[in-house]
């Protein structure tokens, strides 16, 4: 999915030029022709997510200095780009004290707007996360830190949303690396809870004999090498959050003495003589499915009920690949940022790469991927060279190059103007000339259809720069359909008459 820009200009005829000029950087569009209107988009409840705004300063009504002061009020972060036909240095002062991150002079050209847009993109992408690793410090995490765009995690928020709200125990359930951590300090910082603490306690990284001790806490001399008392993790959380991850590795033993202290509110010290009452919210999460654990007598169905209040399954990152470009974005200006790199963009051929992998590890492995390709590029744009493991796990991408009896697909296959990536809003190189289609083999043979099928899709993957919900659009089929047709291609054989042979 497309970073979504918002275009407010009276003007219809600039207002027409400014939306193409978007549309081929990459982004997808959105228009009004007034600030009231502009200002009113931005606010709506129900309103879609909204990446910057290009803002003409000369309106009637509302004009662009009222709607940068109203953006202001409302708190909004967005970015701004005005334009506007007079370009005096008073204008362009007063803009950018009001807010805007931008300013260009109408009529402005497709590079010059390229540029701007990349650029406040990318500088709001990196106070992004910034701010999300000081909410995360903070314990003031909500759930607009979280990057997502995908329909599969809609319902997810909406429920976890909800959850917040109360005191419902929540147990949450994916695979390693989906997020499930993010999601719980989310729930935290969203609710009443927010302002005391969040205890973390990863319950597979701590050994059986100390489970009791770390969770509810031990007398002085309740055990050899208890030098001192320790008050455990349950009064450290008193009134906020105690967050269970890998809550299926608990020994059964502990499992014990969890419930009670869940049923009764109250947690007992090892040596200690009476019980300590305790206003914890529980959050637990596990990487299992924690039923089965239940079924094989590893986890106990009394505590398994306490937990599963609320279940929250996170879909994994395959699930969910419109997310991919947008967390690109993000984390690439963060390593680029933390590491002092000038990488200022990534190839279409690494983008549709990228998009089309499993990624088992899921956001963890993504973010990684990214890190080692910042920390080890030596250009200043990063290419599939970059992301070895990637590569090794993705099938070759055909050449759109063939012998044989061509096939003039689409004149348009033929632009190289520059692009913008699936939302992630870093700059590309422009695509080779191609266009053409092999049907023939050398032999003088029809290529099997699913063959140059999959050629098409691949080549459409690769021209609109790893957009898949535009090529889904412009293939005229689903994007699960899509994505159906990339793994059975990606598990079929080459045919012995097909692309191999037609180079």
């Amino acid at each position: 999915m497309a970073a979504s820009i918002l275009i407010a200009d009276d003007d219809a005829v600039a207002r027409r030029l400014v939306e193409n000029m978007v549309q081929k950087c990459g982004y997808e569009t959105i228009v009004v022709d007034s600030g009231d209107a502009a200002i009113a988009m931005l606010t709506a409840p129900d309103a879609p997510v909204i990446d910057a705004l290009v803002l003409d300063l000369v309106m009637p009504g509302l004009d662009g200095m009222g709607v940068l002061a109203k953006i202001r009020e409302a708190g909004l972060t967005i970015p701004v780009v005005v334009q506007t036909a007079h370009g005096g240095i008073d204008n362009v002062v007063s803009a950018m004290r009001a807010g805007a991150q931008d300013f260009v002079v109408k009529p402005v050209g497709i590079e010059r707007l390229q540029v701007s847009l990349r650029n406040a993109l990318n500088t709001s992408a990196l106070k992004g996360e910034l701010q999300r690793i000081r909410h995360s410090r903070e314990g003031r995490l909500t759930f607009a830190d979280i990057i997502t765009r995908s329909e599969a995690m809609a319902s997810v928020l909406r429920t976890a949303q909800k959850a917040a709200s109360s005191t419902i125990p929540v147990l949450i359930e994916g695979e390693s690396g989906v997020g499930k951590e993010l999601f719980a300090r989310a729930i935290h910082g969203s609710g009443e809870r927010k302002s005391k603490p969040f205890v973390a306690v990863n319950c597979g990284a701590i050994p059986d004999n100390l489970v009791e001790s770390i969770l509810f806490g031990h007398e002085k001399g309740a055990f050899t090498g208890a030098t001192e008392r320790h008050t455990g993790k349950f009064v450290e959380a008193s009134g906020g959050t105690l967050f269970l991850d890998e809550v299926s590795e608990l020994p059964l033993a502990a499992q014990v003495k969890l419930l009670r202290a869940l049923q009764e509110g109250a947690v007992e010290a090892v040596g200690g003589r009476k019980p300590m009452k305790v206003d914890v919210r529980i959050v637990s999460a596990t990487n299992r499915k924690l039923l089965d654990h239940v079924k094989s007598g590893q986890f106990r169905e009394d505590l398994f009920y306490r937990l599963h209040v609320l279940p929250l399954t996170i879909p994994p990152l395959r699930m969910r690949r419109e997310d991919i470009p947008h967390l690109l974005r993000h984390f690439l200006a963060r390593f680029c940022a933390e590491e002092n790199r000038p990488i200022t963009g990534i190839s279409g051929e690494a983008m549709a790469l990228l998009s089309q992998l499993e990624w088992p590890g899921n956001i963890r492995q993504l973010e990684n991927a990214v890190y080692r390709a910042v920390v080890m590029s030596e250009s200043d744009q990063l290419g599939p060279a970059d992301f070895p493991q990637a590569t090794a796990q993705s099938p070759a991408m055909p050449d759109a190059h063939h012998h044989g009896e061509p096939l003039i697909v689409d004149p348009a296959f033929h632009s190289t103007a520059p692009a913008m990536i699936s939302g992630n809003e870093i700059p590309i190189a422009p695509l080779p000339s191609a266009g053409t289609l092999a049907m023939l083999t050398r032999s003088g043979e029809m290529r099997p259809l699913e063959e140059m099928e999959n050629e098409i899709i691949r080549f459409a993957i690769s021209h609109y720069r790893g957009q898949m919900s535009e090529v889904a659009r412009r293939l005229k089929i689903g994007r699960s359909t899509l994505y159906r047709k990339l793994d059975e291609a990606a598990a079929s054989e080459p045919s012995g008459d097909g692309a191999d042979q037609a180079n």
